[in-house]
């Protein structure tokens, strides 16, 4: 997301997706894990029209692992139908999770494979294999593979916007046309971390949970680092 969010910001329609360094997610109807997590993500230059870029970031499992970890640690149970555990049973409880599931069923492995088959094309590694290197053949690849796709606006503008519009007063008009009629309520995607990020600037650093803080300072202490004194810092209320 980090990559299309700077090529938004630059005024630039950007799209990129990756295959995931660890094969986590079973492809649909399967048992054993053989697909990343495979995001794919888009960015929008829509700053002037709106006031920040759209970012539409998503892994194509229903949670990423690291959803999985903060549910841990949270004691919370995962959505129903987001994990397998290790016999490839359905399952909610974080700590039994071996594998997560995608999607939308076959949409989400539709579009998890669409990154292996462009890695492949790219000369990806095997997704088993990837970030392994204790296991298979010895010649194959480990590493993950990335897509990247940047457009100027321009270049896909027909300049038949209706009423004259600007290209940027057409995008903004249809985000109002999306968000009108009783959904002036509904979010757009990368509001709530654009809301994040200026929270996070007039605040004067990153904002974290209670959990998320006593999560780095159990990584603190087992790589031999001082925790945090939780007491001493800053309290946002959100």
């Amino acid at each position: 997301g980090g990559y299309v969010l700077d090529a938004a910001k630059r005024g630039y329609f950007a799209y990129t997706n990756c295959t995931s360094a660890l094969a986590e997610v079973v492809p649909f109807e399967g048992k054993f894990p053989t697909l990343g997590t495979n995001p794919h993500s888009w960015g929008f230059p829509t700053t002037e029209a709106i006031g920040f870029p759209i970012i539409i970031d998503w892994a194509t499992s229903v949670v990423a692992m690291g959803r999985v970890e903060q549910f841990k640690r949270e004691n919370m149970l995962l959505p129903p139908n987001a994990a397998v555990d290790k016999d490839g049973n359905v399952t909610q409880d974080p700590h039994e999770a071996s594998g997560l599931i995608t999607f939308g069923a076959h949409k989400g492995y539709g579009l998890s494979l669409v990154n292996e088959l462009v890695a492949g094309l790219i000369g990806g590694s095997l997704p088993t294999l990837r970030s392994r290197w204790n296991i298979g053949d010895e010649n194959e690849k480990r590493t993950t593979c990335f897509y990247f796709q940047v457009i100027h606006p321009d270049a896909i503008s027909s300049g038949l916007f209706a009423k004259n519009r600007t290209q940027s007063e057409n995008v903004k008009a249809v985000i109002k046309d999306v968000l009108g009629h009783g959904n002036e309520s509904c979010l757009i995607p990368g509001q709530m971390e654009a809301e994040a990020s200026k929270l996070s600037e007039e605040n004067g650093g990153l904002l974290f949970s209670e959990a998320e803080a006593n999560a780095f300072n159990a990584l603190a202490e087992e790589c031999g680092h001082s925790p945090w004194e939780l007491g001493s810092l800053k309290k946002v209320v959100v």
